[in-house]
């Protein structure tokens, strides 16, 4: 993936997907001096978490036949002040239907393997918790 990050001024930045033209706007949170309108970078990366979790699962549940369409993640990242950094993320992902369980060692291993989930630092404290047959 290539893409082109251009700073917009009045702490925005502008994200630009090279080969579709498609653009991620984020902005400082208020206690950053931000306007909180848009999601922060960091926010991303919490997203990134969730995003890449289910895409994970979607692509590789297709070929056992396991469709999760409808599911959802609810998310929540704090940050720790000292060092500044991501401190937690906290997620519960939400998968409509019943499932064997069978697939839903397969849909949580999955999701706790995905590539965002393997690359996020030791330090993160991380929480996901597995819903299933309700949205």
């Amino acid at each position: 993936m290539t893409s082109t990050i251009t700073y917009l001024g009045d702490k925005k930045i502008v994200s630009k997907h090279e080969k579709s033209g498609a653009e991620i706007i984020t902005c400082a949170p208020v206690r950053e001096g931000g306007t909180s309108e848009m999601f922060s970078p960091s926010d991303l990366f919490g997203i990134s978490l969730g995003q890449s979790m289910l895409m994970a699962v979607a692509v590789l549940g297709k070929e056992r036949g396991i469709d999760i369409t409808g599911a959802k993640c609810d998310l929540k990242k704090s940050t720790h002040p000292q060092p500044k950094r991501i401190g937690t993320i906290f997620c519960i992902v939400r998968f409509p239907g019943n499932y064997t369980e069978n697939e839903k060692k397969f849909i949580e291993e999955t999701a706790l393997n995905c590539p965002v989930a393997l690359s996020i630092h030791p330090n993160v404290q991380r929480t996901v918790l597995f819903e299933y047959g309700h949205l």
